[in-house]
Formats: structure tokens, C-alpha cells, sequence
């Protein structure tokens, strides 16, 4: 029973990172910081990955799949910070997601019989509602970017019927200013 609520408890804390990163935004870094940033991660994961080898049988396991999601995400989040894009964005949640699975599969190898056939179907499901939320976040980002598009290009088309109304030059210069305005060509 303590396994299974430390699981869900593991579950509500990744997906709140989840929606976390998702919806953080991200500031672009030099080529530098880059290149410091995975040599940092690298260094964290080989100390991590050496604390583990004190221990034996599952925990030892658990310890290596935590480390390496800890990995995993730390460089999802150092590429997304480093190009600023949406889509690598996404790939952070979906790092953590699977991250997440993987650690508390790995936790239930510690039980037996019917109860660890509920822990992985428990981690299973956890990590389907991680990736459909991080879809779903991607759909929404996407919805919104092109419902901005389509209001734009909207309030243009009123702005060139306002343009009609008039003639010679000022015309010309209400279309001009009506193009610079919504980012017509």
C-alpha cells in the first residue's frame, strides 16, 4: 500500500513538472553556456549513476533509472532553453513522462504477484496521462498561435475594406500601414 501511494505521489509531482515545463517559457543561451550545460549534466549523471553502485538488488536499479532520467530531462530542458522552441518544449515533457514510467516500473519489480502487476499497470497509466497531457499542451499552443493568425488576418481584412474607402495616396498609405501592421506582404 506505502509503494502504491509514494507511486501516485510520484505521479501528481511529475505531472505538475510536467505542465510546469510545458507552460514555462525559455530564454535562449550562447553557444558557450551550451556546451558548459551538457558537460554539467554529464558530470551530474556519472556522480549519480557512481553513488549507486553502494547499493545492491533492486534499490541499485531504481538508483540507475533515476539517474539516467535525471539525465534525460536535464538535457531536454538544456536543448529546449538553448533553442527556445516550442516542439523542444514538448520534449521535456515528454522526457519527464517517460522518465517518471520508468522509474516506478522499475520500483515495482520490488513486489510480487498480482500487486506488481497493479504497479506497472499503475505506472503505465500515469505515463499515457503524461504524454496526453504534454499532447494535448502541444495542440493548445498550436490552436492558439493559429486563432492569433486567423484574428489577424481579420482585423486586416477590415482594415483594407477601411482602406477602400479612400483614394490616391492616402489609399496607398493606409494599405501600407495597414500591411506593416498585421505583418502583410
Amino acid at each position: 500500500m506505502k509503494t502504491i501511494f509514494s507511486l501516485k505521489t510520484s505521479i501528481a509531482i511529475a505531472t505538475m513538472l510536467l505542465m510546469t515545463a510545458v507552460q514555462s517559457a525559455t530564454m535562449s543561451m550562447d553557444k558557450a553556456a551550451y556546451k558548459a550545460g551538457k558537460t554539467r549534466i554529464s558530470a551530474e549523471y556519472k556522480t549519480d549513476k557512481a553513488a549507486c553502485d553502494s547499493m545492491s538488488k533492486n534499490a541499485k536499479d531504481v538508483c540507475i533509472e533515476e539517474a539516467k532520467g535525471k539525465e534525460k530531462v536535464a538535457r531536454a530542458e538544456l536543448e529546449a532553453s538553448y533553442t527556445g522552441k516550442a516542439a523542444d518544449q514538448n520534449k521535456v515533457a515528454k522526457a519527464k513522462a517517460e522518465s517518471t514510467y520508468a522509474v516506478a516500473k522499475e520500483k515495482c519489480d520490488d513486489q510480487a504477484g498480482n500487486a506488481k502487476d497493479v504497479c506497472v499497470k499503475e505506472a503505465k497509466a500515469a505515463q499515457v496521462k503524461a504524454l496526453a497531457d504534454a499532447k494535448t499542451s502541444e495542440k493548445v499552443s498550436e490552436a492558439k498561435a493559429d486563432g492569433a493568425q486567423e484574428k489577424r488576418d481579420a482585423d486586416y481584412k477590415v482594415a483594407a475594406e477601411k482602406c477602400d474607402a479612400m483614394a490616391g495616396d492616402a489609399k496607398n498609405n493606409c494599405m501600407s500601414t495597414a500591411k506593416a501592421r498585421f505583418a502583410k506582404k
